[in-house]
Order: structure tokens, then sequence, then C-alpha cells
């Protein structure tokens, strides 16, 4: 599979983007293209790779397996040119994704994905994530990492004052000082 985790395509700008950081109001992103920064609000529609899928006869299709298929067909190079006229923009497809809803994918979503998968490429963003238990067994084991050291945190605050007395949580018992 192709890891597209961080990428997103902002509705109304050109290009793909890369999630830098998260802001109070959304997130700060990166163009791919020509690497200038900016925030992107929350008003912005934004559309994280990982989560388009494409129609086909059977499920949809996720944009991951289809790059990869792409990736696998051209050896890592580059896709057609998005550019190209419609029947060869189709011929291709269907040599990747043969089992498409030919009613419900235009050849503009093609063209996008060809124009998605060339930047990906261009810019050395297509890797390969393998498949497996890793990723279950690193969040399994950073949970349980985690969890002890919130208890030995929570001990340290309850601990005791030098005089020997237990801490309170700072209310005073007489009205003076």
């Amino acid at each position: 599979m192709i890891d597209l985790k961080g990428f997103i395509s902002i509705s109304g700008m050109p290009g793909l983007y890369k999630v830098i950081a998260q802001s109070k109001n959304g997130v700060i992103v990166e163009s791919l293209a020509d690497k200038r920064r900016f925030p992107a609000f929350a008003s912005h529609k934004i559309s994280t790779l990982e989560d388009i899928s494409m129609f086909t006869t059977g499920e949809d299709k996720p944009l991951r397996e289809i790059m990869k298929s792409i990736f696998d067909k051209e050896n890592g190079g580059p896709a057609v040119d998005n550019k190209k006229d419609d029947k060869e923009i189709t011929t291709y497809f269907e040599a990747i994704l043969p089992d498409y809803d030919k009613d419900r994918v235009y050849v503009s979503n093609m063209r996008k994905l060809f124009s998605w998968y060339n930047q990906l490429q261009s810019t050395g963003n297509l890797k390969i994530k393998e498949e497996g238990a890793n990723e279950e067994d690193g969040k399994v084991k950073l949970e349980d990492k985690t969890k002890p050291e919130i208890k030995k945190q929570a001990v340290a605050k309850i601990g005791k004052t030098q005089a020997g007395n237990r801490k309170t949580a700072g209310v005073r018992k007489s009205g003076a000082a």
C-alpha cells in the first residue's frame, strides 16, 4: 500500500498539501509544488487522501490501493500525463482499475488521480507502507507505556511536604493568612 497519511487536497486550490502542524483554528499546510506554508482554516473544504476512494462495480476501492497498482505498473515511475486526451486517460485507467463504475467515475476524476500521483511521485513522497500488525503493536505498546507514567506523576503530586504532612489542594481552613 502507498502511505498517504498527512497529504490533503483543499477544494478550490490546485495541487496537494502536506499537513505540518495543527493550529487553534485549523492546520498549517505546506504545498508540495513550491514548499510554501500557510494556514488552512476550518472553513476550507479539506479532504485527506487516505479517506478518498473510487467507485467500482463491487466495493469502493481506496485511493492508496489504486496508486499502488499505478506504482506497480510503472515500476515507481510517473503515470500517464493528465493532459492527454480522454480516450488515452480512460484506457490507461481501465488497465489500472478494470472494474471501475463507468457511470460514476468521470474522466475528470481520473485526471485528478493521475495529477496527484505524478505530483507525489515527482516530489518523492510515494512511500510504500508495509502491511502487518506492526502499527497495532506499536499503538498498544505506546498506550501501555504512558499509563504507568501518568500514575507516577499523580503519586508525585500527592506526596508529602517537608514537614511530613500531606499536601492539600490549597484550601485554607482558617481565615488568616
